[in-house]
């Protein structure tokens, strides 16, 4: 797991920066700021979507994948677990929750984040990794000014996913075939158009309900694709 916690710290030492500097800039460079990565977010939503190769997989998994996310309710505990630390922290930082989410579906969704942990998994350098967190670290710069230090906090979910994916690759990395990969980068690319939507401020949709399409659309391609 050299590579997460390597991208992890890189990260952290971006978001500190950008931190630092949200409390310099004023609301209106913050604001264009917010905007601009929105706007970006949409793009690579909309290029990671188009890597599917089974549209009908991508709706029966967001769908499913979504219903699931809302009987259980993951928007509301991740978003209270934000304000806990928040309290905490005694932060008056209004984006926090959004800041943590923000990150974290930027980082992970992408398949760089798959094949640099599987590439590591299997006993290899992680080169993609180290690139990627060379690459996470200037854009955290950029997210720790929008949304402040939610996107710091976002390295816990990172090392949870992105590491798992690690060990998993371990055990079983030969499972992971190239249309599993495109199809997982699909439906992360959904939500992240969705996540653009929330933070253009078009419609809040409760993107993190949607996760479970995540392991849904790696069964129904594994058995069916």
């Amino acid at each position: 797991m050299t590579g997460t916690l390597i991208n992890a710290v890189a990260i952290l030492i971006g978001s500190t920066i950008g931190i630092s500097l949200n409390t310099k800039l004023p609301e209106r460079f913050i604001k264009i700021v917010f905007q601009s990565i929105g706007l970006f977010t949409f793009f690579i939503g909309i290029f990671m979507a188009l890597k599917t190769n089974n549209m009908f997989l991508m709706v029966i998994s967001i769908v499913s994948g979504a219903i699931i996310g809302e009987w259980i309710n993951i928007d509301k505990y991740i978003n209270r677990f934000g304000d806990k630390i928040k309290n905490k922290f005694k932060s008056e930082n209004s984006k926090f929750s959004e800041g943590l989410v923000t990150a974290f579906l930027l980082f992970c969704m992408g398949s760089v984040t798959i094949l640099g942990a599987i590439e590591e998994g299997l006993g290899g350098k992680p080169n993609l990794l180290l690139a990627k967190s060379v690459l996470d670290g200037v854009s955290s710069i950029a997210l720790g000014a929008a949304l402040g230090f939610g996107v710091a906090f976002s390295i816990i979910p990172l090392i949870i996913y992105q590491g798992g994916l690690t060990l998993l690759a371990t055990y079983f990395g030969d499972y992971f075939a190239e249309n599993i990969i495109n199809e997982l980068t699909g439906i992360g690319g959904l939500m992240l158009i969705g996540l653009a939507i929330n933070i253009l401020e078009i419609k809040q949709l409760k993107i993190l309900n949607m996760l479970p399409s995540l392991i849904i659309i790696v069964l129904l391609v594994y058995f069916f694709g």
